[in-house]
């Protein structure tokens, strides 16, 4: 599985909300009021993950697939002493409806029963990569959790995903809402973030088995279009962005800017659009690791991540990968 295989892959683009709340967890809108405001919105797929339930809402002829999901939880030896996982396409919960040992196990469940094992917030959960290497089952994580961002400003987790992957487990990206305000007079957490997934047809099993095999990115706006192997490197293609990078080890990875006054390192623009934005652009090869991920970058502070890319070459990676 690489952030490569989703643009390889036949099948249809699907807007998804992967992580979302209701008032039969701890959410302030009701089942049938969320799906009825990620239709509006354009919304291809949502899965309600209320904590430890499987809520059911009819989306209507016209409305957006849905997923049956969960949020469940396993327990650390540190502060905050739980951790989350999204359960995405599993139809039964664990009995007792308690916290599993550890996220390892709490990921093996939701993969041996099928479905997508995603882990929550790592950055807001204060995960370390010790946490979380063990967790082999897992299928991906959360670059970006948006209720996170909004409320206390970190629900971005690039630092402690780029760890993981630099010690040899390499994730798919997501990122989503973790929306529980939809719909207050005192504002919302919605709209923030949403999963684009490479699914071989619109149905909720080809979301799951598309997110079982890392083909999606996630996305706070900005599109990913197209993403392939070219002489020395990687080749993108995507919506008007001021930045394309390729994000690898600690010095690796490259990056340019649609800024002509800032320089470019092992990254070079290869089309423009009528503004002067990047909209194809060549990433070289990192000089030291063998994995790296794209990331685009909009006007707007918009940001799109691809899961981590296995690259060929003769260097040794900084750490063991797989």
């Amino acid at each position: 599985m690489t952030g490569l295989d989703a643009f390889a892959a036949d099948g249809v683009w699907l807007r998804c909300q992967l992580h979302c709340h209701t008032t039969r967890s701890d959410g302030k809108p009701e089942p049938d009021e969320l799906v009825r405001h990620y239709a509006a919105a354009g919304f291809d797929a949502v899965a309600i993950t209320d904590h430890w339930l499987i809520t059911v809402a009819e989306a209507g002829l016209a409305g957006p697939l849905m997923i049956p999901a969960s949020e469940l939880s396993a327990h650390l030896a540190h502060v905050p002493f739980e951790a989350d996982v999204v359960a995405i396409g599993i139809d039964e919960l664990p009995e007792p409806r308690a916290a599993f040992p550890t996220i390892a196990d709490c990921a093996a469940w939701i993969a041996e029963r099928g479905g997508a094992a995603l882990l929550a917030h790592p950055r807001w959960s204060a995960l370390t990569p010790d946490d979380i290497l063990p967790a082999t089952a897992l299928h991906g994580l959360e670059a970006y959790n948006g209720s996170c961002a909004l409320e206390q400003g970190n629900g971005l987790s690039d630092a402690i995903w780029d760890e993981v992957s630099e010690r040899g487990l390499l994730l798919g990206a997501i990122a989503s809402d973790d929306a529980h305000r939809i719909g207050q007079p005192d504002g919302s957490d919605s709209l923030l973030g949403w999963t684009m997934v490479r699914a071989r047809e619109r149905s909720a099993a080809g979301v799951v088995e598309a997110l079982r095999r890392g083909h999606a990115y996630g996305s706070t706006g900005p599109a990913i279009h197209h993403v392939e192997r070219a002489p020395g490197g990687l080749e993108v293609a995507c919506s008007p962005a001021v930045a394309v990078g390729l994000a690898s080890g600690p010095r690796d990875g490259g990056r340019v800017s649609a800024d002509p006054a800032r320089a470019a390192y092992r990254a070079r623009i290869l089309e423009r659009d009528a503004a002067g934005l990047i909209v194809r652009a060549h990433l070289d090869e990192p000089e030291f690791c063998q994995w790296g991920r794209v990331e685009v970058d909009a006007a707007d502070g918009g940001r799109a991540w691809t899961g981590p890319i296995g690259l060929p070459g003769e260097r040794a990676p900084q750490r063991p990968w797989l």
